[in-house]
């Protein structure tokens, strides 16, 4: 009698063991568990730590919590002012409910990825080659909205979307470039022009002050001597009085005086 109660209880103990093996989940950190019985979802989401479950009745599906990051494959379209491009860009988003992201969608990764190219090929056609070169922002927080609104019924919250290169055709690299070649080549011509303006009034001025005091000018001749000398030591200027060839000038064009009879 003794032998078969021993036997009864190992073979309990043994049955309680396989019975815990067998219902026995392990809930990570990052993870949330969603416990299915018989096909319907029962309980509270199963937070991380040992969880129990009923074999063979109940199944438990994890739900990872962690933010994924998605590359958006590069998508070709034409902008609203006909430029053929090719744009790719980056999701991050996780989960928030992860009844909702098991229950209502059959993947979410994959629901989440296709809104992303849909609503990209959406946004190349709405916005102009500047914006998408300059305003990623704007477009960035356009993009977001788009991919958000239907991703909040899945249990999914997009944290950011990053437009990452914008991949135009080599006839408009080119065209580009010259046109910015051609817009620096401007304003260094403004700048030259308003340079030469600016000289001009500055040596106007100066002509003005020194008609109005001639010794300036012969103050002026012996600064370029000093600065010449200081340059070029070989060099010696001699500054020629202009009056003084005026005044050769006249005394040429004077007839010799006659001379006395002999």
């Amino acid at each position: 009698m003794l032998e078969e109660l021993l036997t009864a209880a190992v073979a309990v103990g043994a049955g309680a063991v396989a019975y815990v093996a067998a219902a026995a989940r392990i809930v990570k950190q990052y993870e949330r568990g969603v416990v299915f019985r018989l096909g319907r979802v029962i309980g509270a989401v199963r937070t991380p730590g040992f969880t129990m479950v009923v074999p063979v009745v109940d199944r438990l599906r994890k739900v990872n919590m962690q933010i994924v990051t998605m590359p958006v494959p590069a998508q070709e379209g034409i902008t609203h002012d006909n430029v053929t491009v090719r744009v790719d860009a980056v999701v991050y988003f996780r989960v928030v409910d992860p009844t909702a992201a098991i229950v209502n969608v059959e993947d979410y990764r994959f629901a989440v990825s296709q809104m992303a190219q849909t609503s990209l090929r959406s946004i190349i056609g709405k916005s102009e080659l500047d914006d998408l070169l300059s305003n990623r922002e704007k477009l960035n927080e356009g993009l977001e909205l788009m991919i958000d609104s239907p991703a909040v019924g899945w249990g999914v919250q997009i944290d950011r979307v990053e437009i990452k290169d914008v991949s135009l055709p080599d006839t408009m690299k080119r065209s580009m470039a010259r046109q910015a070649e051609a817009d620096r080549e401007r304003r260094a011509r403004i700048i030259n022009a308003d340079a030469e303006l600016q000289a001009s009034k500055k040596l106007a001025e100066a002509a003005q002050q020194m008609s109005d005091t001639p010794a300036a000018l012969q103050l002026r001749l012996l600064q370029t001597v000093v600065a010449v000398a200081a340059e070029k030591n070989s060099t010696l200027v001699l500054p020629f009085p202009v009056e003084l060839l005026r005044f050769l000038e006249k005394a040429q064009q004077q007839p010799l005086a006659p001379g006395p009879d002999r």
